[in-house]
């Protein structure tokens, strides 16, 4: 049987603010990357992630990001190779230690927003990332991109390199995905985005912007959980996929 992992960002709140409806979203999804403080999260949401996770046997993944509250991790942030290694290193731990209690562990690695988008492209950050993730713990896995810098630094480290593909968002004829800067970034209809992930596991095809294919590979699939009608989204997902005989699964446990 064909399976597949479908991922979401999740514990994206701060304090009394809550981005999502995360409940609902750990009930679809296999694997949760649990935001770790950088972007957004805070000690109280990590450890009821965790521990939400861990009672549905949803794998947890540290999603760490740029330093950056304000910015929900989307802006581009200057910072050394060496202060972005201690960082992930930091936001990597925070999440591990709060796994450990809710009975569960941290057994992958995904950058969020503008770090994601950066890694992907930069060799030097990339680096940064990935030697962080081994220094902490070789067994991780590093989801991400197919073909990204992220992945192939992975690979150099001898680490599980995962690639993944997005549900809701557009892709470039290149491969990369369409900034959310522009019109038609993010997809909303549950039917259409339900319909393309199933092509893009069954086909290892999307359709780009300008109508072309792209090859894609799909060890995982992230549906975002912060995207109106996000939940619905991800049930059409699992649905259809389910429906075709694919098995959701986490890639990692």
């Amino acid at each position: 049987m064909t399976t597949i992992d479908l991922n979401s960002d999740l514990g994206e709140g701060y304090g009394a603010w809550t981005t999502a409806d995360d409940t609902a979203m750990l009930d679809v999804v296999s694997s949760a990357n649990v935001a770790c403080g950088a972007h957004a999260g805070d000690p109280v949401i990590m450890l009821a992630t965790a521990r939400a996770a861990a009672e549905r046997g949803v794998a947890v993944g540290a999603h760490v990001a740029y330093r950056d509250l304000a910015g929900f991790g989307r802006r581009p942030v200057h910072v050394t190779p060496d202060e972005l290694h201690a960082d992930v290193v930091h936001q990597i731990g925070a999440l591990a230690a709060a796994a450990r209690v809710a009975g569960t562990a941290v057994t992958y690695v995904k950058p969020h927003g503008a770090l994601y988008n950066t890694a992907c492209a930069d060799p030097v950050q990339a680096e940064a990332v990935v030697r962080a993730v081994a220094d902490v713990d070789g067994s991780l896995a590093v989801l991400a991109l197919p073909g990204s810098e992220l992945l192939l630094a992975a690979e150099r480290h001898g680490l599980r390199a995962v690639s993944e593909v997005f549900a809701d968002r557009a892709y470039e004829p290149d491969g990369s995905l369409v900034s959310r800067s522009r019109p038609g970034a993010v997809l909303h209809d549950p039917d259409q985005v339900a319909a393309r992930v199933l092509r893009m596991v069954t086909d290892g095809v999307a359709t780009a912007v300008d109508g072309s294919d792209v090859p894609v590979r799909a060890d995982s699939v992230c549906v975002h959980g912060d995207s109106p009608g996000a939940v619905a989204m991800a049930r059409a997902v699992r649905a259809l996929l389910t429906e075709h005989g694919i098995r959701i699964t986490p890639f990692a446990r």
